[in-house]
């Protein structure tokens, strides 16, 4: 195991990643942005060392700065949570070739799947069922635009080195695809400094589901079952909820089945998530892997009893996983909703200001990951999660009642400082998703159409 771990990251994951370590014994440094300075995760870990200012092309996206932090602090190890550079093919090569180990698949791996276009070339080679779509980056927009009246609209421009929802822009008349693409393809390099976008059938009503897997060096692959998260706003999540509600279990295991056999082929060591959408008639569709640890996993640590950081930690230093397929048995329900920093009432725009007030909710078998406090400043220099609340129960109808209180519990406050809580009380309520007849269009509908 390793003596030492620098994490490169910052708020609730930082410090998630920070206190699995710690049980474990395991030293840890905090690689830090200027803003970043006072956070609970500096105060937290052992040690902490200061990469850059607040903008994150200088700090979290430097991979020069942390592999030169990693060095200096005797770490062995990176671990880059989520987002940032987690899923860099190229910041992994860097760290291998400067000894250090990081906590994700080894990088031919992350290229191979990380990128969207060649990940659905994989998925093609894994027999994985995939939505129509081009066979790889549009070369213009003329081809991309024959590659849209072949699947027939709507489709979805996504940029090939995308993620979280960014730089994705969904069309659903002919006439409206030039601009669309334009508008992509200058988001994509903007956001990933890659041109490459392609063109995929977009489902306007689907579920969204996903896998979660853990693999060791030495072949071996287990998942532990599959979250829904359908509730997105921009196509980025609102609420996640394991296990999907009204998919058949044989469904799930299908997609069990088939990511197993996938992740396999394709050589995957660490924790990661296969994608896939599902149509009106339950026909499944792979859309991306994250080549991470995702934003939602402490759902899937509440029905499993796995923490998933610790086994990220084992299978990095070579060691073999510590449960096979038979040992993982799901219990219960577990629903996770993100408190952001944001406006509904204004198309979720962020709204950065300072915490006054923070009271956090408590009870029974209720979670909250967060790096929020009084008197701490949520920056728009990053992205406006403020906490997640995660709730247990053995029934969905016992899960949705105790997110609702937990909801209601939680007080944020602060001067010009908004956020989503009363907007997740009402999709909780919300009859669609009461009854799990809600898709991905949820969101749009409420706004539309707002509750009384």
């Amino acid at each position: 195991m390793f003596t030492t771990v620098l994490v490169a990251n910052r708020g609730e994951i930082a410090l998630r990643v920070l206190r699995t370590c710690r049980e474990m014994g395991v030293r840890t440094v905090v690689a830090h942005s200027t803003v970043d300075r006072d956070s609970p995760a500096v105060r937290l870990a052992d040690e902490s060392i200061q990469i850059g200012p607040a903008a994150p092309r200088h700090s979290y996206l430097n991979p020069a700065a942390i592999v030169t932090a990693a060095l200096q602090t005797g770490a062995e190890a990176i671990h880059p949570g989520y987002g940032f550079l987690s899923e860099s093919a190229e910041f992994a090569e860097i760290c291998q070739a400067h000894g250090l180990t990081l906590i994700g698949p080894p990088a031919p791996v992350i290229a191979r799947l990380g990128d969207k276009v060649s990940a659905r070339e994989f998925a093609l080679q894994a027999k994985l069922p995939v939505l129509p779509g081009g066979a790889g980056p549009a070369a213009g927009a003329t081809e991309a635009a024959r590659t849209a009246d072949a699947v027939g609209y709507p489709v979805v421009i996504k940029a090939s080195a995308g993620g979280g929802g960014r730089a994705m822009t969904v069309v659903h008349e002919p006439g409206d695809f030039a601009r669309a693409f334009a508008t992509t393809r200058r988001e994509a390099i903007a956001l990933f400094g890659d041109p490459r976008v392609y063109v995929e059938k977009y489902l306007d009503a689907a579920r969204h589901v996903e896998v979660q897997i853990l693999a060791d060096g030495h072949g071996n692959v287990i998942h532990l079952g599959a979250r829904d998260c359908s509730v997105q706003r921009r196509r980025q999540k609102l609420i996640e909820e394991t296990p999907p509600p009204n998919l058949p279990t044989a469904t799930i295991e299908h997609l069990g089945e088939i990511t197993v056999r996938a992740a396999q082929l394709a050589g995957y060591v660490g924790a990661g998530t296969f994608e896939y959408v599902l149509d009106e008639h339950g026909a499944c569709h792979f859309i991306e892997v994250n080549c991470r640890l995702q934003v939602e996993h402490p759902i899937t640590e509440m029905v499993t009893g796995i923490d998933l950081v610790r086994e990220q930690l084992l299978v990095a230093a070579g060691q073999r996983l510590s449960y096979e397929q038979s040992d993982i048995a799901c219990s219960g329900v577990s629903i996770e909703c993100r408190v952001n920093a944001e406006d509904p009432a204004r198309g979720f725009l962020p709204t950065p200001g300072i915490i006054e007030e923070f009271i956090p909710p408590g009870g029974p078998f209720t979670r909250v990951d967060t790096h929020a406090a009084p008197n701490q400043r949520i920056t728009a220099d990053y992205d406006p999660l403020i906490a997640k609340v995660s709730v247990w129960a053995p029934t969905r109808a016992q899960a949705l009642a105790r997110a609702h209180r937990a909801l209601e519990e939680f007080t944020i406050r602060g001067p010009g400082l908004c956020t989503d809580l009363a907007f997740l009380r009402e999709v909780l309520a919300h009859p669609l998703f009461r009854y799990a007849k809600h898709t991905t269009s949820l969101v749009e509908q409420m706004m539309s159409t707002p509750m009384s």
